[in-house]
C-alpha cells in the first residue's frame, strides 16, 4: 500500500469524518455517538499533530492530538486519537500514523502522550504498546455506551526527547 502522511487540512474533514463514523460504528473506538462538526472538532484538537494518511483512494486514516488540561503545567501532555478506514485496517497504517504523530508531538514540545482505549479494542492497545506506550491504569465502569457500562485502559508514552532535562 503506497501511503503518505500529510498535515490534516479543513478540506480533509469530510473524509476524516467518514472514517471517524466508521470507528464510532464499531462500538469499541470511542464513547462518542456521532462525529462533531468541523468547527467543534477543530476547536477541540491541537494545531500540532493533525495528520492524514493518503493513498490512491484519498484519505484512508487520520490521527490528532487534544489537550488534556488548560493548566500551563500540562501543556506538554496530549491525548491521542487515531482512526483507520475500515477497509484499510490490519495493513500497518495505524503504525505509520502513530509513529508520525509521536514525531509531530515531540516537535511541538509534547512530552507525554496518553490514550484511553476500550479493553475490547486489542488491536489499538497492541498498536500503542508497539509505539512505546505502557498501561498505567484501568478505569472500571467509567461510562455508559448504548446503555452498557464500559471500562477504559489508560496508556501513556513519555518522550525520550522532550522534557528529559
Amino acid at each position: 500500500m503506497d501511503l503518505q502522511i500529510f498535515p490534516l487540512q479543513p478540506e480533509d474533514w469530510p473524509a476524516v469524518r467518514a472514517i471517524y463514523l466508521e470507528g464510532i460504528a464499531t462500538g469499541d473506538a470511542t464513547f462518542q455517538s456521532d462525529a462533531p462538526s468541523w468547527e467543534a472538532w477543530d476547536q477541540g484538537h491541537l494545531r500540532a499533530g493533525r495528520l492524514v494518511a493518503r493513498g490512491r483512494d484519498g484519505v484512508v486514516g487520520w490521527a490528532a492530538l487534544s489537550a488534556t488540561s488548560s493548566r500551563a503545567v500540562y501543556a506538554g501532555v496530549a491525548e491521542v486519537s487515531i482512526y483507520v478506514g475500515a477497509q484499510f485496517r490490519g495493513h500497518g497504517l495505524g503504525l505509520l500514523l502513530l509513529r508520525a504523530l509521536i514525531e509531530a508531538a515531540e516537535a511541538a514540545g509534547i512530552w507525554t502522550l496518553q490514550a484511553g482505549i476500550f479493553p475490547e479494542n486489542r488491536a489499538s492497545i497492541l498498536l500503542h504498546k508497539r509505539c512505546g506506550f505502557r498501561e498505567v491504569g484501568y478505569r472500571e465502569r467509567i461510562g455508559k455506551l448504548h446503555g452498557r457500562w464500559r471500562d477504559v485502559s489508560l496508556l501513556e508514552r513519555r518522550s525520550n526527547v522532550v522534557g528529559i532535562e
